[in-house]
């Protein structure tokens, strides 16, 4: 481990450069100096290893030949004393072996002499974004294992990430929360999981649905009733505000209550008592309220049927949940841990999805999010006559009238005609840009300078593409 660690000043990145030559180290010092990063260099791999057992780095830039130790002998030595700084390996030595062999060892990125300015100092930044996205990432999945909530929780994007700092943010308050997301997001996952961590832990968690009971019904659940109150009140019951005491009562789609009803509500949030049907006398209640619903609660503040206050009262801490086909890099992680379930449940051994099925779900837009998704699979499951889903077992319509069946996707009317044919135009124009680029980016030792120039095309240009097409050079070099 390292020790004696120097710190960074505030925003700015340290960057130490490792060559054997003067005039490659100095020239790089001036380069990423004149980009605002403060640079170090090191004339050998010995020097530089022992600089990294003094003080931290966010990125270390070595030459692969150098006399004594070489590049990957540094490298190695880096992943042991810094393991989470991004290596870039530089060499006029350009082959796909070296290239690998850096890669297989931890480098972050591999970079041919002669290179430009504007190519070292794009590796950087962006080894330097990604190191800050792989630490903030360990650092969230860290804070969740603290925690016991998060279990059913299935998720590894950027938006479930905001969504898990948010609840270990909030959980330890007594704020009011409204979380809102579309149907089938996970809102009451959320709502157990801020009650799972919170100081409330040991005390009742009650869900109400606030569609599934008529206004006047509603209240005598929330509220609860005495006696001879109202015709059928036989005999006096005790409201769910009561029964939540000391713990927390989460209202869901609370956009669907009464403007009476909300008046009521607030008038709880402010005074933190209840008044049950048919009393007159008080009650005093210690809860914590969590509200959610799937529509845009500002939106019907403006239409009149919902009181402004109240809506002020509830959102002192939103938490918006991202719908699946935002967060589609989740999909194959919540199909597997689905067919996991229910092969389980149902007794069958599957073992997983043909590729067009896979292909299909990653393009499906899924209108009721991850509970759809489940309940595709547990149907595609039971139907499933082999090992493998196939794409007739998911039984999909698509927006349209059109189906998939064992032939694939029919068209039902000639505008799914039309647009089933420019997808398949687009997704093999795709295929083949890709195709290209790739032989491209091999035919140059992945220097996307050289690729450019062989091509015809301008190095932005060449670069534009790559980005459309989601093609990392790294990556894609790893799977050579």
């Amino acid at each position: 481990m390292v020790s004696g660690k120097q710190e960074s000043n505030a925003g700015v990145s340290n960057i130490l450069v490792v060559d054997d030559e003067a005039v490659i180290r100095e020239g790089m010092r001036r380069i990423l100096e004149s980009e605002g990063f403060r640079v170090e260099t090191s004339a050998s791999g010995r020097a530089a290893v022992e600089k990294i057992q003094e003080r931290e780095f966010d990125v270390v830039i070595t030459d692969l030949k150098m006399p004594g130790m070489d590049g990957i002998e540094v490298l190695k030595a880096i992943k042991i004393l810094q393991p989470d700084v991004p290596v870039i390996i530089i060499t006029g030595y350009a082959t796909v072996d070296t290239a690998v062999e850096a890669m297989k060892n931890g480098a972050f990125d591999y970079i041919a002499k002669p290179f430009t300015s504007e190519q070292i100092t794009e590796k950087v930044q962006k080894s330097i974004a990604e190191r800050a996205m792989l630490l903030e990432s360990a650092s969230l999945k860290k804070e969740i294992g603290k925690y016991h909530g998060f279990e059913n929780f299935i998720g590894e994007s950027l938006g479930m990430q905001k969504v898990y700092r948010r609840i270990m943010q909030v959980a330890p308050t007594d704020s009011t929360v409204l979380i809102t997301g579309e149907s089938g997001t996970g809102k009451e996952l959320v709502a157990r999981a801020i009650h799972k961590n919170s100081p409330r832990r040991d005390h009742p968690f009650v869900a109400v649905d606030c569609t599934s009971l008529a206004e006047n019904l509603l209240e005598s659940e929330l509220f609860g009733h005495v006696k001879g109150s109202f015709t059928g009140a036989i005999q006096s019951k005790t409201g769910l505000f009561k029964v939540a005491d000391g713990g927390t009562l989460f209202l869901d789609e609370i956009s669907n209550i009464s403007l009476a009803t909300q008046a009521k509500l607030l008038r709880v949030l402010q005074e933190r008592v209840i008044t049950p049907i048919g009393d007159t006398r008080p009650v005093p209640i210690d809860i914590r309220l969590l509200a959610a619903t799937n529509r845009n609660l500002g939106v019907i503040v403006a239409e009149g049927s919902f009181r402004d206050d109240l809506f002020f009262r509830l959102n002192v801490i939103p938490v918006p949940l991202p719908p699946l086909r935002e967060r589609r890099e989740d999909i194959k992680l919540l199909t597997a841990h689905f067919l996991r379930k229910f092969s389980e449940e149902i007794g069958k051994d599957v073992r997983g999805l043909a590729p067009d099925a896979i292909v299909f779900l990653m393009e499906y837009n899924f209108p009721g999010n991850v509970r759809e998704l489940e309940n595709i699979v547990e149907r595609a499951v039971v139907l499933c006559e082999g090992s493998i889903i196939n794409i007739a077992d998911l039984e999909l319509k698509t927006e349209g009238n059109g189906v998939y069946t064992e032939q694939g996707f029919v068209p039902q009317s000639l505008e799914e005609l039309k647009e089933t044919k420019r997808q398949i135009r687009e997704r093999a124009i795709e295929h083949i840009e890709k195709a290209f680029v790739i032989n491209a980016l091999k035919r140059s030792n992945w220097n996307i300078t050289q690729a450019a120039e062989e091509t015809g095309m301008l190095r932005p240009n060449f670069h534009a593409l790559l980005k459309k097409l989601g093609i990392s050079v790294r990556d894609e070099q790893k799977n050579q």
